[in-house]
C-alpha cells in the first residue's frame, strides 16, 4: 500500500521505552547503600537481565507453568544475588529490590513521543512485563498508554506469534492495522510474521557504551527512526498526513 493505515501501535518497553540498565545500576547503588553491601553494580544489572531470556524460555518450554515476569525476576534475584556473594539479605527487602524494575526511567524523547502519537493513535505497551509492573512503570515514568497489551494477557511470552495476535484481537483490529515498535529487530521480525507492520527505533545506548546492538536495520521494516519524536514525525508523512 502507498500509504499505511495504522489505528493502533504497539511497544516493546524494556530497552525502547525505558532505560532498563541505567535505571537498575541506579536502583543497585541505592540498594547497597542502604544495605552495607558493595558490588559491581553494572555488572549486577547485566547479570540480572541476562537471566531474562533463560527464564522466560522455562516457562515457554514448559519447565514452569505459565509464571508473570515479577515472578521470573523474582528468581534471578536470587540466583544473581548469589553469584555476587551478597548474602544476609531480608525477603522483604529482595522483594522490594525486585521492584526496581517497576521504576525503570524512560528514554527523554519517550514521554513526548508517545504524547504524540496518542493524538491520531492507540498507543499501548506490548511487553512481557506483567500489567502490575507495566501500570506501576507507566505511573513512575509519565508513560500515557491506553491500555496494557502483552504477554501477561496472552499467556505467552513474545516472540510467540500468540503474544501479537491477541493484542490485535483485543484492540478488535487487524495486524496490518497495528504497528509494533521496538528496539529489537527479532521482535519486529516476529510480529511481521504475524502481520503487523514495523517500527525499528535504535536504542544504542541500551547496553551501556560502546554495546551497540541491532545496528543495521532489515530492510523489510516500514519505518526506521531516530526516537519516538521522529517515529511520530515519519509515521504522519507515511500516512498522508502534516508533519506535527
Amino acid at each position: 500500500m502507498c500509504a499505511l493505515e495504522v489505528k493502533a501501535l504497539v511497544f516493546d518497553v524494556f530497552g525502547t521505552v525505558v532505560d532498563w540498565r541505567s535505571s537498575i545500576i541506579r536502583q543497585g547503588k541505592e540498594f547497597g547503600k542502604a544495605n552495607g553491601v558493595e558490588a559491581d553494580w553494572d555488572a549486577f544489572a547485566d547479570a540480572w537481565r541476562g537471566k531474562y531470556g533463560p527464564s522466560m524460555n522455562r516457562v515457554r518450554t514448559g519447565e514452569l507453568p505459565w509464571t508473570n515476569l515479577d515472578a521470573l525476576h523474582r528468581m534471578a534475584l536470587e540466583e544473581v544475588l548469589a553469584e555476587f556473594n551478597i548474602t544476609g539479605i531480608s525477603e522483604e527487602t529482595k522483594a522490594e529490590f525486585n521492584l526496581a524494575w517497576h521504576k525503570l526511567d524512560p528514554w527523554p524523547d519517550s514521554v513526548p513521543g508517545l504524547w504524540r502519537l496518542k493524538a491520531k493513535h492507540i498507543i499501548a505497551p506490548m511487553s512481557n512485563g506483567n500489567i502490575a509492573l507495566m501500570t506501576n512503570m507507566a505511573k513512575n515514568g509519565g508513560l500515557p498508554w491506553d491500555c496494557i497489551l502483552g504477554a501477561e494477557v496472552a499467556r505467552h511470552y513474545k516472540p510467540d506469534p500468540e503474544t501479537y495476535q491477541t493484542g490485535c484481537d483485543l484492540l478488535g483490529l487487524a495486524p496490518n492495522q497495528v504497528m509494533m515498535v521496538a528496539a529489537h529487530q527479532r521482535d519486529l521480525l516476529s510480529a511481521q510474521e504475524v502481520g503487523l507492520r514495523s517500527a525499528f527505533v535504535p536504542r544504542p545506548l541500551e547496553r551501556g557504551p560502546g554495546r551497540t546492538p541491532d545496528a543495521t536495520p532489515d530492510p523489510s521494516f516500514d519505518i526506521v527512526a531516530d526516537d519516538f519524536v521522529d517515529l511520530a514525525a515519519k509515521l504522519n508523512m507515511l500516512e498522508g498526513q502534516p508533519a506535527d
